[in-house]
């Protein structure tokens, strides 16, 4: 019985810990758009990007906001 509660409560944890990952990936982003040295093409790649991350956050799917957030990180040039 104690391992079964233990199991739900580090699951719950790790799925809330991954979930809040999300925003602070979106404002990573946010803030670093208005002065990025990149394409234009980049750059409406970046956006979309961002976008994507969000819409995916928004319906639970957050491995599918973190790669496409990550993604756009990368072209960012963001560590």
């Amino acid at each position: 019985m104690k391992r079964t509660t233990l199991f739900v409560a580090l699951a719950f944890a790790s799925s809330f810990a991954l979930a809040s990952s999300c925003p602070k990936l979106m404002k990573q982003i946010d803030d670093a758009l208005p002065s990025a040295k990149i394409s234009a093409a980049q750059m409406t790649e970046v956006k979309k990007l961002r976008a994507a991350g969000e819409a995916q956050h928004k319906a639970g799917k957050h491995a599918d906001s973190e790669a496409a957030l990550n993604k756009a990180k990368g072209i960012l040039g963001i560590k």
